[in-house]
């Protein structure tokens, strides 16, 4: 099993037509952290919808031939994917596009809904054939049902949320409108800007704003609906305050960019608060303290300012290799790690090594980078988490579908420093999660078990492709 990464979207709409395509690219590109398996955009010009998708980076599928060809227009929508359910194949990208009887639409998507299976199953008893594995499909299908009974593209994604639970921060484009929406527990972020022509963006972080140049407004409300269309912008709330919000935390953990901020909470600032909490949590006698590479630096940091133990940069990342935390195979996963980081010796040969990472999965990564420092000369190495030990599945976007292979469910933290070769190990404590983000709601349920929603009765990542492949039989 491998632990995926999210999903980011993108949307934009302008006054004109423009060159929409390259803003999508630079949007995606600052969200490529997010998911490395595939890309797409579609683009609006005029109610004429055109696209492009395919597996790899952002950087890799839109070639400069590729973006030539893309036409102009007023309105375009982008993902990045790195799939938490649905296998890794060009059919899974991203956007979805629908053409349907009052016109057509096109949809990305971040995170997981935890009643795929029971709304998949039931479209496909009433006639609804699928040609994904990805439950994008399903919300495309649910929203297009509505669309025919609904005068508008917005009062059909109203209806739509009446009936999807879990996970769903979506950008929906149709012939006239952008529309955005985000779901009543908040679970993933999703944020807006303006441009300076006088046209709207939206992205799953700030950074993708920033990276074309467009002016941050605010978060997404849980369960807002933003509408940007010819009249301008609507939003609508019908939705709001259904529920209590459920922010994913390990979005500040690992997935965000510390560059970002996340429903008005610095990445950067709530990892540096991590690290002090390492230190006064679990503090230790070293010389050095060092994180791992990127999501680790800056916790890492933090453990220094309180600790008083100096900072160092004992490990060098490849940056032209994705993070391994995300790879789909784990011998893929282990070839990567080989040559994802490198120790610098002089940093810490003969040195008592603070050691922050992120997290802890299986064990696999952190026994290979301990086992780096400590062929580097490392006298010690004291290892530190960012994150509490995941003990449980994630059924909202987080790639976390079995309790199988997390060494937190079958080893204690003394077995588990031994298993990776550390001298000592801590985790942070899931009861000071909340001060990473000033007590905000949050959901912590891969770490505490407390979950949001029920429980589905399906929790195989491939429910979907399994089920293709059993009717292939």
């Amino acid at each position: 099993m491998s632990l995926h990464e999210e999903c980011g979207v993108f949307g934009v709409i302008s006054p004109g037509n423009t060159d929409v395509a390259a803003s999508v690219y630079y949007g995606l590109y600052a969200l490529q952290h997010r998911g490395q398996e595939s890309c797409g955009i579609v683009i609006n010009d005029d109610g004429v919808f055109s696209s492009y998708k395919d597996l790899g980076l952002v950087s890799e599928v839109f070639t400069a031939d590729v973006l030539s060809r893309l036409p102009g227009g007023n309105m375009a929508v982008g993902h990045v994917r790195y799939g938490t359910t649905g296998g890794t194949n060009r059919n899974n990208c991203q956007p979805i596009e629908v053409n349907h009887q009052k016109g057509k639409m096109a949809i990305a998507h971040n995170g997981n809904l935890s009643n795929a299976a029971e709304l998949r199953n039931a479209l496909e008893l009433s006639g609804a054939i699928f040609h994904t594995t990805s439950d994008t499909e399903t919300i495309a299908y649910i929203v297009t049902r509505e669309r025919l009974r609904t005068p508008s593209i917005e009062d059909a994604l109203s209806a739509a949320m009446d009936v999807l639970d879990g996970a769903y921060s979506l950008v929906l484009m149709s012939a006239q409108k952008l529309i955005c929406a985000r779901d009543p527990y908040g679970f993933r972020p999703l944020c807006y800007g303006q441009t300076g022509d006088g046209g709207y963006v939206a992205a799953s972080e700030s950074c993708a704003l920033k990276a074309v140049g467009a002016a941050f407004v605010r978060n997404l409300e849980p369960g807002e609906i933003l509408v940007f269309g010819p009249g301008g912008m609507v939003s609508r709330r019908e939705h709001c305050g259904k529920k209590q919000k459920k922010l994913c935390i390990f979005e500040y953990i690992y997935f965000a960019r510390p560059d970002s901020m996340v429903d008005g909470v610095s990445v950067h600032g709530a990892r540096m608060q991590a690290g002090r909490i390492l230190a006064r949590r679990h503090p230790v006698s070293a010389d050095i303290v060092v994180g791992v590479p990127d999501s680790g630096l800056d916790a890492a940091l933090g453990f220094s300012e309180e600790s008083g133990i100096p900072f160092g940069i004992g490990l060098i990342k490849n940056k032209y290799i994705g993070r391994t935390f995300i790879s789909p195979g784990q011998s893929e996963r282990l070839d990567q790690v080989k040559i994802k980081l490198s120790a610098i010796e002089e940093t810490v040969r003969g040195k008592r090594v603070v050691l922050i990472d992120d997290s802890i999965v299986r064990g696999t990564t952190s026994g290979r980078i301990v086992k780096l420092l400590r062929e580097a000369g490392a006298r010690e190495i004291h290892m530190r988490i960012s994150s509490p030990p995941f003990l449980h599945p994630c059924y909202y976007g987080t790639d976390i579908d079995s309790r199988e292979h997390l060494i937190a469910c079958h080893h204690s933290v003394s077995e588990t420093a031994d298993i990776i070769g550390a001298d000592s190990l801590g985790y942070l404590p899931v009861e000071e999660l909340g001060a990473l983000i000033g007590n905000r709601g949050y959901c912590s349920a891969c770490f505490d078990g407390a979950y949001p929603t029920p429980i589905p009765a399906d929790t195989r990542k491939d429910r979907f492709e399994q089920k293709l492949s059993e009717k292939r039989k």
